[in-house]
């Protein structure tokens, strides 16, 4: 009852200029992943060793659904929204960049932070009773698959204070650049080393997180002739690039198909994306209303409270559900796409939601606090090095620095291969660079920075923000 009623109050507490439908949107994207990992699982065994793939391969007439449950480009979409509007507001507040990253940075970084940990000790723990590391490290890099997008969101976040000052001066002109170097990214790959399209990782995902500036702005189409002339389009420019087209029809990766949609992000995943975006747009009015009301948004304000868990422990759900099968000697093992195996899903699904609820249970508190800002300096802060970090040049710089060094780990124990031995499962190197990068963060976040001086300029000053229409 107290959980129920806090969140009804969180609720009520809602202000009237909040967009509540990016928040709807972000719950449908995280949500949709998290389905969508579970639901194409395929589990074997291989010489009596458990073993996980996707059914994707085994399923290529299921290829154009995944043009309705690749949503990442909704979430990066959603992000670009919020993080300008947090953003603005704290330049409006007198506010610093490097204030703005250590508090947006933590609220990433702390939930994340708790899985990292938790991997590497689970791994200390599985050498004593496995000898072979190379099946930890196996373990550890499934467990681990949400972390290789979360870099490359926090790589989005740390740039998001220089994105929104070239979002000011050249407006339309940086997608555009971002999406031609996509373009150029693409071509590289069809025709030269694909290793000069990795650029894309980082150009395309800050091109859609750069269109929800515009729409926090509202410099997005509202006309309804507009916007169904834009999904026509999309949905014309999305057929032509993959059906007669060089790229694959499947939004998600499929080893062995042709250029690939997601990793690194393909044009093909932008027309995907247009077509998105004029749904959304149709779609914001009836949802605005509809959310308006109590239940409905009480139940978006529970998701997205711990959206974010949900997101980081859903393999960790399987790998568990699917470990106690096997003790018990309960773990199907059906072909993909056969009748039982489909069957299969909808059991999977429900025991899959009940372990992950006691993982949310646990872990999800994290999330939670990491949303509260403290209010003194951390008493264990020598009062000299807390002032020192309470100064917005050292205060940005160290932000950055910090939130780098978290992403190299995510990142480079994304790179390391699933079977290559690791101490503790992942890369020394890594995890060191993570530990480095959170600890600093939390340290920052720990020493309040100075209030702002009462005659406010350069990034503070209101007149930086030309959309200051909502919140």
């Amino acid at each position: 009852m107290g959980l129920l009623a806090g969140l009804h109050r969180l609720a009520r507490r809602t202000p009237p200029s909040r967009e509540r439908f990016i928040d709807l949107l972000r719950a449908i994207a995280i949500v949709a992943v998290v389905l969508g990992h579970w639901l194409v699982t395929v589990v074997g065994y291989d010489d009596g060793q458990i073993v996980g793939r996707s059914a994707l391969p085994d399923l290529r007439w299921a290829y154009p659904i995944t043009w309705l449950v690749q949503v990442m480009p909704i979430f990066f979409l959603v992000g670009g929204y919020a993080n300008a509007a947090s953003l603005t507001s704290h330049y409006r507040k007198g506010q610093h960049s490097g204030e703005w990253l250590v508090h947006r940075g933590a609220r990433l970084v702390y939930p994340t932070t708790a899985l990292v940990l938790t991997l590497a000790a689970g791994a200390g723990v599985a050498h004593v009773w496995q000898p072979d590391p190379s099946r930890v490290r196996l373990v550890v890099w499934f467990a681990a698959i949400p972390l290789w997008f979360l870099s490359v969101y926090l790589i989005v976040v740390t740039l998001t204070p220089l994105m929104w000052r070239l979002h000011c001066r050249y407006g339309a002109a940086v997608p555009l650049v971002l999406i031609g170097l996509v373009a150029a990214g693409d071509l590289t790959r069809l025709f030269g080393d694909e290793n000069w399209g990795n650029g894309s990782f980082l150009f395309g995902w800050l091109a859609i997180h750069q269109i929800g500036f515009f729409w926090r702005d509202g410099r997005l189409p509202t006309s309804r002739r507009t916007l169904w002339m834009l999904l026509a389009g999309g949905l014309a420019v999305l057929l032509l690039l993959t059906v007669p087209g060089p790229y694959a029809v499947s939004m998600i990766n499929v080893p062995g198909e042709r250029l690939h949609n997601m990793s690194p992000p393909s044009l093909a995943l932008f027309a995907l994306f247009t077509v998105q975006l004029a749904v959304a747009l149709l779609a914001r009015g009836p949802a605005e209303r509809w959310l308006r009301r109590p239940r409905p948004w009480t139940a978006v304000v529970a998701v997205n409270t711990i959206i974010l868990t949900v997101f980081l422990w859903h393999i960790t759900a399987a790998i568990l559900l699917t470990a106690a099968l096997h003790a018990i000697g309960i773990l199907p093992t059906q072909p993909a796409g056969s009748a039982a195996w489909f069957a299969w899903r909808v059991p999977w699904l429900v025991m899959l939601t009940a372990v992950l609820a006691v993982l949310v249970a646990v872990f999800g508190p994290i999330e939670a606090r990491a949303t509260r800002r403290p209010r003194h300096r951390g008493r264990w802060l020598p009062t000299a090095l807390a002032d020192w970090l309470a100064r917005p040049a050292p205060r940005l710089t160290l932000a950055v620095a910090c939130l780098a060094a978290v992403a190299f780990g995510l990142l480079d124990n994304s790179l390391l291969p699933r079977t290559q031995p690791a101490p503790l499962g992942i890369p020394t190197i890594a995890l060191v660079a993570y530990i480095i990068g959170a600890a600093l963060l939390y340290a920052l976040r720990c020493a309040p920075a100075e209030p702002p001086p009462s005659d406010t300029t350069d990034e503070a000053q209101p007149a930086a923000d030309p959309s200051r229409r909502r919140e």
